[in-house]
């Protein structure tokens, strides 16, 4: 194995948000040396975009935020290789190709893989998820010959690829295991919005219904499923959506303690000296109330790159997530949720003020806490709001009664979008009637 001493201080492997997030930030500050690794692709990229790239509404360096040269222009070093393992004691990181690298200051960001469960058949040709950019390739190469596609789990990916395959004039048939699309998350009006919504489409949602293998044809590719409701889909083509977990197998043999994910502290430090990990690889052992230990979420991803990069610059800096916040689209339904909304609210804790347009797929849910009136968040189908009045209203644990009054101040473009105070504000009244007769 040869070595090269490096051209940085800090290695960062991962060119995701929270990497080039901890980068770019760094840069700002200081003029360490910098190196980011990555096998994914030689430059930064959008992952959110990728489904955009496929429908043909941009090309693949449209979803590059920055000029091939902006990188050199900042002094940041990138690396397009795999790395294998890590050796912490040498601090180093060997690669793929039997060449090798040593750090004084490692970052992990090394995102999500799909899940696999041993399905019969998972491992066949036109399989795949939908996670990094050759998973695009992938499906692009297949795209040709699927006339039918299956995709097993109701997610936020697995509804996307539903929307790419059927731009495409595919056949999408699309098995969820709960008996209403991601009821786990969403209430149960939101989620029968979102079945009758995927259904309208013409996509086959079946719901209650699970993948028990994949059969093969005689080259070794899918051909078609078979569902626990004894049922074969005959298809070209399956997407494997069932969530993701961290990113980590190259560190299975290292030093670094592990659990789902990589363990950090507040601080995002790991067990190890001068080694953090951030983003969807990162598993905390010390999350806020209410919050889960591991958040693969884009903007989680870029707070935690912030933050790292002022301690990597000499200012320990704790990592701080705030507000809950996250946002996605339904084919046409754009969907946000800020704070604490939970999908069968416990009235002694949490009760939700709902509104639903009559007609339109539009509507505004908001959590509050019935003993003090005061907001605990919100979930919008339809409805576009501003992410820096709730973070506000949320923060200030703002009264009910304050938040109906003031709720124009959070629409988004009102001059362009519908506003639905007036609805918003008689539903109150009426639930303040019925909660105090």
């Amino acid at each position: 194995m040869t070595s090269n001493k490096p051209k940085s201080s800090i290695v960062i492997i991962g060119n995701g948000i929270s990497g080039i997030t901890t980068a770019r930030h760094i840069r700002k500050q200081s003029n360490v040396e910098i190196t980011i690794i990555s096998d994914e692709s030689p430059y930064f990229f959008s992952r959110t975009a990728l489904m955009y790239v496929y429908m043909g509404h941009m090309q693949f360096e449209h979803t590059q935020p920055y000029e091939n040269n902006f990188w050199e222009k900042n002094k940041i070093s990138l690396v397009h290789k795999r790395v294998a393992k890590l050796i912490s004691e040498k601090h180093m990181l060997a690669f793929e190709d039997g060449s090798s690298i040593v750090y004084d200051k490692l970052v992990i960001a090394t995102g999500s893989k799909p899940n696999r469960f041993g399905w019969p058949g998972q491992n066949l040709k036109a399989v795949q998820g939908l996670y990094h950019k050759q998973d695009l390739e992938q499906l692009e190469a297949w795209s040709g010959s699927i006339k039918s596609a299956t995709i097993v789990g109701g997610g936020l990916i697995g509804i996307e690829l539903a929307e790419m395959l059927h731009s495409r004039g595919k056949k999408v048939h699309f098995l969820v295991r709960e008996s209403s699309f991601w009821n786990a998350i969403l209430p149960e009006e939101e989620s029968e919005m979102i079945n009758q919504h995927i259904r309208l489409h013409g996509i086959d949602l079946q719901l209650e219904t699970e993948l028990k293998g994949i059969e093969s044809n005689e080259e070794g590719r899918a051909k078609g499923v078979h569902t626990t409701r004894n049922e074969f889909i005959e298809c070209q083509w399956v997407g494997l959506t069932v969530g993701v977990s961290p990113n980590i197998d190259f560190l299975k043999n290292s030093s670094l303690e592990t659990g789902k994910g990589i363990k950090v502290n507040s601080f995002l430090e790991t067990n190890l000296p001068h080694v953090y990990a951030i983003g969807d690889c990162a598993e905390q052992t010390e999350p806020l109330e209410g919050r889960q230990p591991i958040e693969a979420v884009w903007y989680t991803g870029r707070m935690m790159g912030e933050t790292l990069a002022k301690t990597l610059v000499g200012e320990k800096t704790k990592y701080v997530p705030g507000n809950w916040f996250n946002s996605a689209k339904f084919f046409d339904i754009e969907y946000q949720t800020y704070g604490t909304v939970t999908s069968t609210p416990v009235y002694e804790e949490e009760q939700h003020l709902f509104w639903k347009h009559p007609k339109k797929n539009n509507s505004i849910r908001l959590s509050f806490n019935p003993s003090t009136n005061t907001l605990l968040g919100c979930i919008t189908m339809g409805v576009r709001l501003r992410h820096s009045v709730f973070d506000e209203w949320l923060t200030n644990k703002e009264p009910m009664d304050s938040v109906i009054k003031n709720f124009k101040t959070a629409n988004f473009d009102p001059e362009f979008y519908p506003t639905y105070e007036k609805e918003l504000t008689m539903e109150w009244e009426t639930l303040k009637r019925h909660n105090n007769p």
